[in-house]
């Protein structure tokens, strides 16, 4: 249940012309403020889905000046046992976070048109009001320990996911949820762990929010995979495996947190048999 709150005075002319303002937006609390306000409207049916007034889908998100953007590998790593260490965590978990948002919102922004039920909609623009309560969350937690988003450099790979698979619904559900968000299923519990050891329970605490609305953000992926493979009679395994093939860049990781991704209707049969001709 999305809880009501004010609305910023924008005129939106549909679901979609809001996802793509929000996309558009540079300045975060505005891009955050936008994207639940279209989710509100959007499950209050005020809003139709799409308007010939729409503004155009962005290639890339709006961005303030700051984070520099480095390439991944460059990325610098801390040991979390430091003030340092954690904040250099938190930043990072704020720029997926602020990317989730606008993969979110892209989802739902360039496949308006897709021949798929409104259901699919009202899934992922409740993934979007999540993903922008985290932002939030995890930048409100950086200002408390004296750092805010945009202090340390980032990386640019989440966007280029949406970006390579801009013209392949399937191929979109298998690579950003499928993939990057389950990948958070993997290795947050250890976060969570390391963050209470440190005594940084306040952390701590952020990243149990995002946990448990993860599972649920892989459980819509995982819904409209296999509604598009069931469509096209093709085997959601094979096809994930097919697809992950052709359009991500890189392995796989292990260790995988199976319990969990098998809460959200991700089983082992998807990825497990990857390992070797991947070499994960």
């Amino acid at each position: 249940m999305i809880a009501a709150q004010p609305t910023p005075p924008v005129r939106l002319h549909s679901l979609r012309d809001g996802a793509a303002r929000a996309i558009a937006a540079d300045d975060l609390d505005l891009k955050t403020e936008l994207a639940q306000d279209a989710a509100r409207r959007w499950m209050e049916r005020r809003l139709s889905l799409r308007s010939p007034l729409d503004h155009a889908v962005p290639d890339r998100p709006g961005r303030p000046a700051r984070p520099t953007l480095i390439p991944p590998q460059q990325v610098p790593r801390r040991s979390l046992h430091s003030l340092r260490g954690r904040i250099a965590l938190l930043h990072s978990i704020a720029h997926i976070e602020l990317n989730a948002v606008d993969l979110a919102l892209d989802i739902v922004a360039r496949f308006a048109g897709a021949r798929v039920p409104n259901s699919f909609f009202d899934g992922w623009m409740k993934v979007a009001f999540e993903e922008a309560k985290h932002f939030r969350l995890v930048r409100a937690r950086l200002q408390a320990l004296g750092a805010d988003y945009g202090d340390l450099p980032a990386h640019d790979g989440l966007w280029q996911a949406a970006h390579d698979t801009r013209n392949d619904l399937t191929a979109r559900l298998a690579v950003v949820p499928l993939i990057l968000e389950a990948r958070g299923l993997d290795v947050t519990p250890a976060l969570q762990a390391k963050m209470r050891e440190t005594g940084d329970h306040e952390s701590a605490a952020v990243l149990d929010v995002i946990y448990e609305d993860e599972k649920g953000h892989v459980a819509v992926g995982a819904k409209w995979f296999r509604f598009l493979c069931a469509r096209e009679k093709r085997d959601p395994a094979a096809a994930f495996q097919a697809l992950v093939r052709a359009n991500f860049r890189g392995p796989l990781k292990a260790p995988f947190n199976d319990v969990a991704r098998a809460e959200a209707g991700l089983t082992p049969s998807f990825y497990r048999s990857m390992t070797a001709s991947t070499n994960i």
